[in-house]
């Protein structure tokens, strides 16, 4: 079996799996915390080195996150916190065992039901360039299964730039990994934009992806999207004009996943500064909001979460996720 075969049985198992309604209305955004200021957190959530791209596991049970702290395989790796249930305190973040991390850069892992995708810089005969996506099986005796590479352009999303932060949405018969793509710099510019893409699954692995054009700002860098589980709300990070300061979290949505997304809106002060958001993602029910900011008053980069209530409609937690 190919192991662009081998990933679409994999993800298709685990998409099927998911729900597509979700729906409901939202408070605000409460003000954003330091995770490891919740009482009972572990102090270890944060550290005085580099600690981001967190997100939740689709049970709400484990966190994710990149870190370049002591103890890990390569300069920046994959870790993870657990705790026993959803109201729980999390514990100390273990590091990712081989082969999910290794001497190069691994980072914005995003777990979903039955694996983990994931962003690494590791030279192989399928890299593209530079972060190129993969997808990692696991199975509770056997462990993580090897890295697939999801493919280079034409056959695959990732290319010769930078990929980042992608996110997966079931919804409506569809299965589609959002993400973000550094683009060439502009002629006397010196920032590395990048704009928001998107790929559809088919019968044989994840295609080529296609920008995002309402999200996406001429001379910005939007970046690292995390898309609502229904597909209906996107929040992302971006220094486009309007903001408080650097990256921002901004955030877009739209009535049905086949109309195109709002002109995105500032998340404001409880949760942007004047120093960098970046990498947010939802928790399963999308009440929970974690988030990157650097510099953090640790380190290099810290770890926020902020929370919302639902207004009217909700969840159905009766199914699992992806």
């Amino acid at each position: 079996m190919s192991t662009k075969l081998a990933l679409l049985g994999a993800l298709v198992g685990a998409a099927s799996l998911a729900a597509a309604a979700q729906g409901g209305h939202f408070s605000a955004w409460a003000p954003a915390q330091k995770i490891d200021e919740i009482a009972g957190n572990s102090s270890e959530l944060n550290t005085p080195f580099l600690d981001g791209c967190p997100i939740q596991s689709p049970d709400g049970r484990s966190l994710y996150m990149a870190s370049d702290r002591p103890g890990g395989r390569g300069g920046l790796d994959i870790w993870v916190a657990h705790r026993q249930s959803k109201n729980a305190p999390f514990g100390a973040p273990v590091n990712l065992p081989a082969p999910i991390n290794g001497p190069s850069a691994d980072f914005c892992p995003t777990p979903v039901r039955g694996g983990l995708f994931f962003v690494s810089r590791r030279a192989t005969s399928e890299s593209c360039g530079l972060g190129d996506m993969y997808f990692a099986s696991y199975h509770r005796t056997r462990g993580w299964g090897e890295p697939v590479h999801l493919g280079c352009e034409p056959n695959g999303p990732n290319s010769n730039l930078d990929e980042q932060g992608p996110s997966l949405v079931r919804a409506r018969g569809r299965i589609l990994l959002y993400f973000s793509r550094s683009v060439p710099v502009p002629p006397g510019t010196t920032a590395v934009p990048g704009d928001i893409y998107v790929s559809r699954l088919g019968w044989d692995g994840f295609g080529s992806a296609t920008p995002v054009a309402e999200l996406n700002d001429p001379v910005a860098s939007d970046i690292q999207p995390n898309v609502r589980r229904d597909g209906l709300e996107i929040v992302f990070s971006s220094n486009r004009a309007g903001g408080i300061g650097g990256q921002d979290i901004w955030v877009s949505t739209r009535s049905s996943i086949y109309r195109p997304w709002s002109a995105p809106v500032n998340l404001g002060p409880n949760i942007n500064t004047g120093a960098g958001e970046t990498r947010p993602s939802f928790s399963r029910d999308a009440s929970t909001l974690l988030f990157g900011r650097a510099p953090g008053p640790e380190g290099s980069s810290d770890i926020y979460v902020t929370t919302r209530d639902h207004v009217r409609g909700g969840d159905d937690d009766d199914d699992d996720d992806d």
